[in-house]
C-alpha cells in the first residue's frame, strides 16, 4: 500500500472527492477491463467460439481483481494489460484460456476509459446542477440589491448583487450545455482488432453466420456504448480533447467567480468575502489574516487545469498512422488529473457560495460614495429634457464631479449630492427634491432587476429538465 512515506499527487489525497478517485482507481480500472472481456466472452459464446461455461467462468470471477498479483506480473512481462489477462486467468479454470480472444489491448483499454469518463461526467454534472441551484437561488435573494458596478476595476454604474451573480450563472449554464453535449456523444472505440479492420474477428467468425459487426454491436450494447464507425488501434483522440475542453471551460468560469471574489473581498472594496470557520487560521505570522483561501486555491488549480487540453491536442494531432504510443503514458495523467481539478474546483464553488457573506453595509457605504457620479447621467438627460443645454450641463457636471473626487481621495464624504442641489443653474430647471431623486443610484440599476430574476426561473427550469 502506498502511503505519506512516499511521493503522493495531492490528487490521490488532498484534492478531489473520494467518489471520483474511486472512478480512476486503478482498481476500479481494472475491474471495468474484466467487464469488457466477460461481455466479449459471451458474445463470443453465442457466435460458438468459446463454452457458455468459459464465459459463466469470466464473469463469476469478474470481480476478483487482486491488483498486487497483476503487478507481479507485470514487473515480469513488462505488460500492463496483459498482466491482468494472466491474472483474471489464474483465477478462471474454465474460462481462463478465452480472455481477450480476437482482441487488442485498446479494445479493452479504450473502451473502459470512456466508461470511466462517462461515469466521471455524471458525476461533474450532478455537482454542476446541485451549484447551479444554489447559484439561482442567490441571484434571486440579491436581485434588487443595488451595489457599485466596477469596469477596468474602477467604479463605473450600479449594477444589483443577483445582476453580478447572474453572469457566473450563465456561464455555468453554458458549461452544463456543453458538459451535457459531449457526456451524451461519447463512444467507444468498439472491437476492431490492431488497426481497426477487424481482421482478426473476421478470421474468427468464419462460417459462423455472425460478422465483426454483429459481434462489436452485441459488445457495445452490453457496455452501454455506441462505437464509433471506424477507428484504427484506438478511437479518435480528438474525444479526449473534446471532454476536456468541456472540463475546462467549466474551470474556466469558476476561475472568473474565484477571482472576483478574491478583488471584491480585498480592501478597499470588501463588499463580499467568502465563509471563515471560527477556527479557522488564515496566516501563520499575521494572527489577524481572513484570506480568500478557497477563492485562490480554485484560481491555483484551474490555472493548471487549463493547460492540459493542450496536451490532449497533440495526442489528437501526433496520432500518426493506425496507432502511435506516445499518448499512453501521459492520457494516465491528464484524464483523471482533469476530472478532479474540476471535481474540486466545484466542491469549492459549492462552499463557498454557500456561505458566501455579502456585507450589505460596505455595498451601500459604496453606492453612496461612488454611486452619485453614475447617477448624474440621467441628471443631465432630465436637465436636457427641462430645457436646459447638454453641453453646458456636463461641463458644470463635470466641475462639479472633478472637486468632488478630490474630496473623497482626500477621505471626505462625497459632496456631489450637495453641490448639485444647490448650483442655481440646475435648480433653473429642476427642483431640490427632483435632483435629490435623481442622483439616487440604488435606483439606477435598468431592469438589471428583472433580467436576473428571469435567469434564475431559466437556470431551475434547465436543471428540472435536465432531471426528468
Amino acid at each position: 500500500m502506498f502511503d505519506h512515506k512516499t511521493y503522493l499527487s495531492p490528487l490521490s489525497w488532498r484534492y478531489g472527492s473520494d467518489e471520483m478517485r474511486h472512478i480512476w482507481s486503478e482498481e476500479h480500472r481494472r475491474r471495468t477491463w474484466r467487464r469488457i472481456w466477460v461481455a466479449l466472452a459471451e458474445a463470443e459464446a453465442e457466435a460458438g467460439l468459446v463454452t457458455p461455461e468459459q464465459a459463466a467462468d469470466l464473469r463469476a470471477h469478474a470481480g476478483d481483481v487482486d491488483v498486487e498479483r497483476a503487478h507481479q506480473i507485470e514487473a515480469e512481462i513488462k505488460h500492463d494489460l496483459m498482466s491482468e489477462v494472466k491474472a483474471f486467468a489464474e483465477q478462471c479454470p474454465a474460462g481462463g484460456g478465452i480472455i481477450h480472444l480476437g482482441a487488442t489491448s485498446m479494445d479493452v483499454k479504450d473502451n473502459a476509459d470512456v466508461l470511466l469518463a462517462r461515469d466521471s461526467l455524471d458525476l461533474v454534472l450532478a455537482r454542476l446542477h446541485a451549484l447551479l441551484a444554489t447559484v439561482a437561488d442567490r441571484i434571486q435573494a440579491g436581485a434588487h440589491q443595488a451595489c457599485m458596478g466596477y469596469t477596468h476595476l474602477q467604479p463605473a454604474e450600479p449594477t444589483t448583487t443577483g445582476y453580478r451573480l447572474a453572469q457566473y450563472g450563465l456561464d455555468l449554464l453554458i458549461d452544463l450545455e456543453e458538459l451535457e453535449r459531449v457526456r451524451d456523444r461519447l463512444k467507444g472505440k468498439g472491437i476492431k482488432g490492431a488497426t481497426g479492420t477487424s481482421a482478426s474477428f473476421a478470421q474468427l467468425l468464419t462460417s459462423t453466420g455472425i460478422s465483426p459487426r454483429d459481434l462489436e454491436a452485441r459488445v457495445m450494447a452490453e457496455l452501454g456504448l455506441t462505437a464509433f464507425a471506424v477507428a484504427t488501434q484506438t478511437y479518435p483522440r480528438k474525444q479526449d480533447w473534446l471532454v476536456l475542453n468541456a472540463l475546462v471551460g467549466l474551470c474556466g468560469s469558476l476561475y472568473k467567480f474565484a477571482f472576483d471574489l478574491r478583488i471584491l473581498q480585498a480592501q478597499p472594496y470588501g463588499e463580499w468575502s467568502e465563509p471563515f470557520g471560527r477556527r479557522q487560521v488564515g496566516s501563520s505570522a499575521m494572527p489577524f489574516k481572513r484570506n480568500p483561501e478557497n477563492a485562490e486555491n480554485m484560481d491555483s488549480l484551474a490555472r493548471l487545469a487549463a493547460t492540459l487540453p493542450r496536451v490532449a491536442w497533440d495526442n489528437a494531432a501526433h496520432s500518426l498512422l493506425e496507432r502511435t504510443l506516445d499518448d499512453s503514458g501521459n492520457r494516465r495523467l491528464i484524464l483523471p488529473q482533469a476530472f478532479l481539478l474540476a471535481d474540486e474546483l466545484l466542491r469549492r464553488a459549492q462552499r463557498v457560495l454557500d456561505g458566501l457573506v455579502i456585507h450589505d453595509q460596505e455595498v451601500a457605504r459604496k453606492l453612496a460614495t461612488y454611486g452619485t457620479f453614475a447617477a448624474t447621467e440621467r441628471l443631465l438627460m432630465e436637465l436636457v429634457k427641462a430645457g436646459a443645454d447638454r453641453q453646458e450641463m456636463h461641463e458644470l457636471i463635470r466641475r462639479h464631479s472633478l472637486a468632488a473626487w478630490t474630496a473623497i481621495e482626500q477621505g471626505e464624504a462625497n459632496p456631489l449630492g450637495d453641490k448639485l442641489e444647490s448650483d442655481p443653474e440646475v435648480l433653473a430647471y429642476l427642483s431640490a427634491g427632483q435632483v435629490r431623486a435623481l442622483l439616487d443610484a440604488g435606483e439606477y440599476v435598468g431592469d438589471a432587476p428583472q433580467r436576473a430574476l428571469k435567469l434564475a426561473v431559466e437556470i431551475r427550469e434547465r436543471l428540472a429538465g435536465s432531471a426528468a
